[in-house]
């Protein structure tokens, strides 16, 4: 079959967690065509569901700030003086618990059965309309209030969209990183991907349309119904890397907890997500060194500090040559840059059970080494 033909599950590697993450630009496409329609005719009936309350943390946790664009949860446990560890999350689709979704597919609680004793995350809000005009700038200034709050410097975490961010505010505010860790990050967009190949096929007008129609709002509840895209329960198994067909009561919870999580979207300011296309994946404006932030320049050859990229084998959000074309970037030295590749899609790299107990128990270590430890010997599986 040519690949142009190919349906999104009949591309290779392309199955539904993964196509999931294109939505903005996907349902761009659609957008054009059906976008006003939406707003301007009779909206069909939400669906009947039973339960639309808020998905509970698996982690206690506490709120410890309230910012515009944030809660910021502590994971943390009384009498740590670890080097606290700040998990950025995406602000995409889907909010942060994708951090810490269930129990044996969570994040935090992966970094925390390591040793790890003082995490952070910022638990990005979905947007309102008085919300639509924030900024990039907006955002990393509120990660910045964060981590001031938390006292830097920190070990950052950036989850795919959540790794540009926490690399472009680790080159911002250097000493305030001890070191860094991009999981499935996109960052060089010169390197192909389904994602760059997606937004070069629009012009920025499409983007800005959609934005207008929305009020200077990106629905993220009307996109994914606009697009409905549905998925299996293959999809789901193969995002949380276990067989959950055996009818047990842990399986039907963790289907159920999975479309209760794919339900809740976030809304994106207009501002925000044009900034996000066009700068970041038009432009390519921080792989080239053109990128400002908050009125200064990022150049990625002075971010220094030790890094550890994570990529996906199967991932065809942010592929692997081009989570690991970040290294060349950097200033940090070869004997301070660690590479792990997952054989697993997006998703999986944060939820996936075989993924969080194997790479990330490595970057557990790794985060815990000496410095010298990482610069002598480099922390092995």
């Amino acid at each position: 079959m040519p690949e142009e033909t190919k349906t999104p599950k009949q591309h290779a590697g392309a199955d539904w967690a993964q196509q999931l993450w294109l939505w903005p630009l996907e349902a761009t496409k659609l957008a054009l065509d059906s976008y006003a329609q939406w707003f301007t005719n009779q909206k069909p009936a939400p669906p009947d569901v039973p339960d639309q309350s808020p998905l509970a943390w698996t982690t206690p946790n506490a709120v410890v700030l309230q910012l515009q664009s944030m809660r910021l949860r502590e994971f943390s446990r009384k009498g740590s003086t670890q080097p606290p560890v700040v998990v950025c999350a995406p602000y995409a689709l889907h909010g942060a618990l994708i951090a810490d979704f269930a129990p044996g597919h969570s994040l935090v609680q992966a970094l925390q059965k390591g040793g790890v004793n003082r995490i952070y995350v910022p638990d990005w809000r979905s947007a309102t309309p008085e919300m639509r005009y924030l900024s990039i700038d907006n955002y990393l200034a509120d990660l910045n209030v964060a981590i001031d709050e938390i006292g830097a410097p920190v070990d950052l975490v950036g989850l795919c969209q959540g790794g540009w961010l926490s690399l472009v505010y680790a080159a911002r505010f250097p000493g305030k990183v001890r070191r860094l860790v991009l999981a499935g990050a996109p960052v060089d967009i010169s390197t192909p991907s389904e994602l760059s190949k997606m937004v070069a096929a629009l012009p920025h007008q499409a983007f800005e349309q959609m934005v207008q129609q929305g009020d200077g709002l990106v629905s993220g509840e009307h996109m994914l119904k606009l697009w409905n895209i549905p998925f299996s329960q293959h999809d789901v198994e193969a995002v949380l890397q276990r067989n959950l067909g055996d009818g047990s009561d842990e399986a039907q919870m963790l289907l159920d907890r999975f479309e209760r999580w794919d339900r809740a979207t976030l809304d994106l300011p207009g501002t925000y997500y044009l900034e996000v296309t066009e700068q970041v994946f038009r432009q390519n404006l921080i792989a080239e060194g053109r990128f400002v932030a908050l009125g200064r320049r990022i150049d990625l050859a002075e971010v220094r500090v030790p890094v550890f990229l994570l990529a996906g084998a199967d991932d065809i959000v942010v592929p692997r040559d081009q989570a690991f074309a970040t290294a060349g970037l950097l200033g940090t030295p070869p004997a301070w840059l660690e590479q792990a590749c997952e054989p697993c899609g997006h998703l999986s790299l944060f939820m996936g059970r075989k993924a969080l107990g194997h790479s990330w128990r490595r970057i557990v270590r790794w985060l815990q080494a000496d410095i010298g430890d990482v610069a002598g010997a480099k922390i092995r599986a």
